[in-house]
């Protein structure tokens, strides 16, 4: 049986005001309630009280993993250079990797992810189909080098996260894989008290098909994402579509206008006194070094992290001056369609088939108006690469969409056989040829959600936490005289041995406001009060969450607290 946690004896210190580098709220809670403290730059230590929320996210993802048949297994977290080398995340990830040397020159990483080892262990110890399906998981530390680690323990550089992978021999394994997944992540979900939502995402450099996150919106949410207030569609930004509806107008020619001057489209649309939106804008981009042009509406923004996640895993910038030398058909500030050679041209669906527009006409202080998609030019590819805005349409229902922020604390993908045609992960078939195994891989972000938490229960006092992942059950605060004292001690024995994780404050010298204040603010579920009626054997029960009191008897008040 767990000993009562004696605050006496806990290495733990609240403070009263926020750390000066807290941007978020649970960055500040966390501190100041004394869950964790920084090291440096996105590195955090998980001090006794946080280390307990971190165990019991970790429990409850481990109950609800073993319950759909998936196993668990500890993965190294320094990590050989060769197989991230076979499948170009070596250098797919960049500088997010965190990269060195051993003493004889080998290079290795610290793993951001295990997609290649999970495979080679599988490829390692399964050689029939009668082998599959298998689902293996760990909770592991992970790292990656963030290039602004802020938010407290929401990005850091190394953080918990639980990744499993499914392995499966037909298409359908993978889908009855990724359905028992999903059904598992909503169960999780619900168990440790996280409002969530699921919504379409793209898969972007992990690569496969299916793709969807579990977001729980906040406003220190990193991520946007759409809500239809009509229908039940809800996806990142990045997967919003808008549907290609091709124009059967008829448009004059082609015709040049003097537009001395004008190389932005605030400037063409207040020269010609047109509104933005009839203009396209031609964004130049380079996509694995090859100069490539979006034309999207002029009154929206190319969305370069969508453009990215559709186009990985080629590496997407944007074009400096020195990329226009040499280049007569690229005018800075008056590029058009129509006039582009040997330049690979992507489209907002917006710009449709028969649609016309106002556009650069390659020429410097000249555009073109009447310029027809379709007839002037042609769209080599039509990929959704505006930032979606508030009113865009549901492309489910047509209703105006909403947006919200919200912080990702799940995802889960169908790979397909991505890795393991890198790695050649074969079996033998039930025809006796070889068989080519397609995979699953489902990632919760176990540090992630004890932030999530905080930022969705949290109140004007401090942490709320819910009941499953609390670091303790019941917080009994001794108001401070020696009588209340002993009877604070005596409630939390019986409690502990009833089963009820208890959290005592029995601190000598530290005043009843303090303690009242710190309850608050470490924010147990319940608070059990032994104060001015102790000597009649009444204590006092506050509900942390919606703040009800009552007076119990002692025997009351554990019968409550253990039924």
């Amino acid at each position: 049986m767990a000993q009562v946690q004696r605050m006496s004896r806990l290495m733990v210190k609240t403070l009263r005001d926020d750390p000066a580098d807290a941007e978020t709220l649970s960055h500040k809670l966390l501190v100041r309630a004394g869950y964790v403290r920084r090291n440096s730059a996105g590195i955090w230590t998980w001090l006794p009280l946080g280390k307990k929320v971190l165990d019991n996210i970790s429990r409850v993802v481990r109950e609800e993993m073993d319950a759909i048949g998936a196993q668990e297994v500890l993965l190294p977290a320094l990590l050989p250079k060769e197989p991230y080398e076979a499948s170009a995340r070596w250098e797919e990830y960049g500088d997010l990797l965190f990269r060195l040397k051993d003493r004889k020159g080998a290079e290795y990483l610290l793993g951001p992810t295990h997609e290649e080892i999970f495979t080679l262990v599988v490829k390692d110890q399964v050689a029939s189909y009668k082998d599959l399906p298998v689902m293996l998981y760990q909770i592991q530390t992970k790292y990656r080098d963030e290039a602004r680690p802020r938010s407290g323990v929401l990005r850091g550089r190394e953080f918990q996260m639980k990744d499993s992978y499914s392995f499966d021999t037909t298409d359908e394994g993978l889908a009855e894989s990724y359905r028992l997944h999903r059904e598992a992540y909503q169960k999780i979900f619900a168990r440790l008290g996280l409002d969530y939502r699921i919504v379409s995402a793209v898969s972007g450099a992990m690569g496969g098909s299916a793709s969807e996150e579990f977001l729980a919106p906040a406003a220190a949410g990193e991520d946007t994402f759409v809500d239809c207030p009509s229908c039940d569609y809800a996806a990142n930004t990045e997967a919003v579509t808008f549907k290609l509806t091709p124009v059967s107008e008829e448009h004059g020619p082609v015709e040049e206008l003097d537009t001395p001057d004008t190389p932005t489209i605030e400037s063409l649309a207040e020269h010609l006194g047109v509104p933005a939106s009839a203009t396209l804008k031609n964004l130049l981009v380079k996509v694995d070094g090859e100069i490539v042009a979006v034309g999207v509406p002029g009154d929206r923004e190319v969305d370069l992290g969508k453009l990215g996640e559709h186009l990985a895993p080629a590496v997407v910038e944007l074009v400096t001056a020195e990329d226009f030398e040499g280049r007569g058909d690229l005018v800075r500030g008056y590029v058009g369609p129509q006039g582009l050679e040997k330049v690979r041209y992507i489209a907002d669906p917006r710009v449709a088939p028969g649609t016309a527009w106002i556009t650069g006409a390659n020429k410097a202080d000249t555009h073109a108006k009447n310029v027809v998609a379709g007839r002037d030019f042609e769209v080599d590819d039509y990929l959704d690469v505006v930032v979606v805005e508030e009113g865009d349409p549901c492309p489910a229902c047509g209703t105006g969409l909403k947006l919200d922020r919200a912080i990702e604390i799940g995802h889960i993908f169908q790979l397909g056989r991505k890795y393991a045609d890198t790695f050649q992960l074969d079996v033998l078939g039930q025809q006796g040829k070889p068989v080519r195994v397609t995979m699953g891989s489902y990632g919760i972000g176990v540090s992630r959600a004890v932030a999530a938490l905080a930022e969705q229960s949290a109140d004007d006092q401090g942490l709320c936490w819910p009941e499953e992942i609390a670091p303790a059950d019941v917080h009994v605060v001794a108001a401070g005289k020696a009588l209340q004292t002993e009877l604070a001690l005596d409630v939390s024995e019986k409690l502990n041995a009833a089963g009820v994780r208890v959290l005592v404050d029995d601190r000598a010298g530290v005043s009843p406001g303090v303690k009242f204040t710190d309850a608050e603010l470490i924010g147990v579920p319940k608070i059990l009060v032994a104060g001015r009626r102790s000597a009649e054997g009444v204590v006092e029960l506050k509900d942390r969450r919606t703040g009800e009191r009552e007076e119990l008897t002692v025997d009351e008040a554990i019968a409550r607290l253990t039924a």
